[in-house]
């Protein structure tokens, strides 16, 4: 299965949580994919970005926004037509965005990435990488989100 048939066939959900007494709004599948994906993607791969939130209760100010939303739309633009990973989750409040993928191995998202982003201007982003065959990370999202959400909605 390409991950465009996954995209396609999950609906996404909205959540927001409160960290620090600012909110913290999550976007993410609420299932987990089949195990013959979670397989081929044992990396979690995370893109930070920080930023002065300050002026609006934590998170971006317009202009960083956009620009953060530039950044989602190359990646999902790529997603489409790669098998070497996939969005688990994305996060934006308390002066940090995170965009949260599963990929194949370091290599191949870090090609994808700069060839991806060849046109665009530098992004103030931090790239880690952590071992996670059981998609450990993307599971605890799910079991914090149960039941717990504050504003949940359908996207």
């Amino acid at each position: 299965m390409r991950n465009d048939d996954l995209v396609q066939e999950k609906k996404g959900i909205i959540g927001r949580y409160y960290e620090n007494g600012l909110p913290v709004i999550m976007r993410f599948v609420d299932e987990l994919p089949d195990n013959t994906i979670i397989e081929k993607l044992p990396f979690l791969t995370v893109l930070s970005w920080k930023y002065d939130g300050n002026k609006n209760n934590g998170m971006p100010q317009k202009d960083i926004n956009e620009r953060m939303i530039a950044l989602e739309n190359v990646l999902e633009e790529n997603i489409k037509t790669s098998d070497i990973f996939v969005h688990a989750y994305s996060r934006t409040g308390n002066n940090l965005k995170e965009l949260v993928y599963y990929s194949k191995s370091q290599d191949d998202f870090i090609t994808m990435l700069n060839n991806a982003l060849k046109k665009h201007e530098r992004y103030p982003i931090e790239i880690d990488f952590y071992e996670d065959k059981e998609w450990s990370d993307f599971k605890k999202v799910l079991d914090d989100f149960k039941g717990e959400i504050d504003y949940k909605q359908n996207i």
